[in-house]
């Protein structure tokens, strides 16, 4: 959909239309229609109006770095499988895949820690992959590992993408090159997502089991944005760390990232089990706290869209391992299917039965009483 000057196309249809406006940074957002009313809409306008954009540039508005940019055809399609939410239709709108689980680092956090068997997909699978979840309505392919960038032929990953959808990856920095970056861009590349356990290069290097990660990861950041791509600042969240949402900030704004996002750390992989490291009650107010009075960059709090929304696992987010499994969600290890022996449309009907979709606390925590 075209969007006039200073005015944006979200969704036109004969029972909703809505457009958003870019003033002072912020976004405005105007809904009409029957459906204009129902809670689905408003609860996802809301998570728009008023929100700082991420960037707006060349008649284009970047709501966020994981949200397609408007007006584009996989912003269409995000907002027609919304719709179509409403009548109770799923869409795995979001699918990360992880590439391959070879990786430099030792997360003492990692949800799919590397098995030591030197697992990948082979790119002809991804690619395959690929044409199938577009099939199916989604609209943000993520790519994931271990670490992606050490999978030579990502490049050609990311051009499969197409139009229909948007390609980012997730990186810990290391072997993200300015080589590298600038190939990603030319073949589609719309953001990238550099993982951060702290501000602070000490603490971060100790999560990440290697010193240099933090220096790796800023050098990341400045190569994404030489390359001409978005940038988001993955924050992982647990108790010990949230007394830095501050400094966090303080950090996205000053490399110039066009967003921060904070993640609450699950007691997965490496971590099951573990008691005491997810957020308190305390905590989770501290953290809305801050994000509803800090100014830009943007901020996007997975905490905050789960308590509002529920859980994406298994309704509009699938994960798929270097094996070829297909979980609900990177966090939840229970495979559903492979995608090396049957469709994923297969695949994603049959998790339609995963029991947590929509739960408002994730299943996987494990909160210390």
């Amino acid at each position: 959909m075209e969007s006039k000057a200073g005015s944006y196309v979200l969704y036109r249809g004969p029972l909703l239309r809505a457009t958003a406006s870019l003033q002072e940074g912020r976004v405005t957002v105007e809904v009409n229609g029957p459906l204009a009313h129902l809670r689905a809409i408003r609860s996802s306008m809301e998570m728009i109006d008023g929100q700082i954009a991420a960037s707006a540039k060349e008649g284009s508005l970047f709501l966020s770095t994981w949200i397609p940019p408007v007006p584009s055809l996989a912003f269409d399609c995000l907002a027609k499988s919304h719709i179509k939410a409403l009548a109770g239709l799923r869409t795995p709108d979001q699918v990360t895949i992880s590439i391959t689980e070879e990786c430099p680092n030792k997360c003492v956090h990692c949800a799919l820690p590397d098995s030591g068997q030197r697992m990948r997909l082979p790119p002809d699978a991804v690619k395959g992959l690929i044409r199938q979840i577009i099939d199916l309505g989604t609209t943000l392919v993520i790519f994931d590992g271990g670490e992606p960038t050490l999978y030579r032929e990502l490049p050609e990953l990311v051009a499969s993408v197409g139009d229909q959808a948007i390609a980012t990856l997730f990186t810990s920095g290391a072997g993200f090159t300015a080589d590298l970056a600038r190939r990603l861009k030319e073949a589609g590349l719309y953001a990238v997502n550099v993982s951060l356990d702290s501000p602070v290069p000490e603490e971060h290097d100790a999560m990440r089991g290697r010193i240099g990660v933090y220096r790796e990861a800023m050098r990341a950041v400045e190569n994404a944005l030489s390359a001409g791509l978005l940038v988001n600042i993955y924050a992982v969240l647990r108790h010990r760390n949230i007394s830095r949402l501050q400094e966090f900030h303080d950090l996205a704004r000053r490399t110039g990232a066009h967003e921060l996002t904070f993640f609450e750390v699950v007691s997965t992989g490496r971590w099951s089990g573990q008691r005491g490291v997810s957020l308190t009650g305390q905590d989770h107010a501290v953290l809305n706290a801050f994000v509803s009075r800090a100014g830009a960059p943007r901020i996007f709090s997975v905490p905050e869209t789960l308590r509002r929304f529920g859980c994406f696992a298994g309704r509009n987010w699938m994960h798929v391992t270097p094996a070829g499994e297909v979980y609900p969600c990177a966090c939840y290890p229970q495979s559903y299917g492979n995608i090396l022996q049957e469709p994923v449309k297969k695949i994603w009907r049959r998790m339609g039965r995963f029991p947590h979709k929509g739960s408002r606390l994730c299943p996987m925590r494990r909160r210390k009483e």
